[in-house]
């Protein structure tokens, strides 16, 4: 099995102008054995990256010198590393367009630690996977199998439509991240639907019900709303072969 996300002391390096967030998420992610970096803005953030570099971001959208979605556009250009946005901005279209720019989840503020603290150890944990490794979604209960395309619940094979299937490997290879819904219908159904949401709907409705995931409380498919989907990641969950 893997080690924890943090037993190497991952880099965290997090952008933000508010010095109490700073010190509240310094002294919260420490606890948790990660080494943080600070920065006060953008420009800082962005020097800091590149001259000590970082296993994750988490970068605040309101900065002072420059809007975080410059930054993140700035820092995609050059690097992969995950993002957590933070933002009070709680709009579903500040969402998909953060999203879409390339960064891996976001946190509204005011957020939880625990919660923050739970997509960090999955995003590190999705960094971390061998790329040539064959993906496996296990948590003792669902088990995906994306070489084999093969999906067990209970260790009954689940037998699943073609689009069901592509729904839930889309997911499954962006465990405990946001899918947002047009990359989704552009995936699973092609470019020229983008706009077509009822039909996720629908596929998301049969999905669940074929898992008897309850969507007002879900075990697996989360919904975030007007947004997109998320495949919730057990702490103990691993998406790559070879447990």
């Amino acid at each position: 099995m893997s080690e924890p996300a943090n037993a190497a002391a991952a880099r965290i390096l997090v952008i933000d102008d508010e010095p109490q967030i700073r010190r509240f998420l310094d002294i919260s992610l420490r606890a948790q054995g990660y080494r943080v970096e600070t920065a006060a803005d953008g420009g800082a953030g962005l020097a800091a990256l590149a001259t000590h570099g970082a296993d994750l971001v988490i970068l605040d959208l309101g900065l002072p010198d420059r809007d975080g979605h410059e930054v993140l556009g700035d820092l995609r250009q050059w690097s992969g590393v995950p993002v957590i946005l933070l933002t009070v901005r709680a709009g579903e279209a500040e969402k998909v367009r953060a999203l879409d720019a390339g960064a891996n989840d976001y946190v509204t503020k005011p957020f939880g630690v625990q919660e923050l603290m739970a997509r960090v150890r999955a995003l590190l944990r999705a960094r971390a996977a061998p790329a040539d490794a064959s993906p496996v979604f296990d948590d003792g209960t669902l088990q995906v199998d994306l070489a084999r395309r093969e999906v067990k619940l209970r260790g009954e094979v689940l037998v699943l439509t073609r689009k069901e299937y592509a729904l839930l490997a889309l997911l499954v290879g962006h465990a405990g991240r946001v899918v947002t819904q047009p990359q989704i219908l552009r995936e699973v159904w092609g470019p020229t639907h983008e706009h077509d949401t009822h039909y996720l709907r629908i596929l998301v409705g049969k999905l669940r019900q074929k898992l008897g995931d309850d969507p007002t409380a879900p075990r697996w498919i989360a919904t975030e709303p007007g947004v997109g989907l998320r495949l919730l990641v057990a702490p103990d969950t691993h998406d790559a072969a070879g447990r």
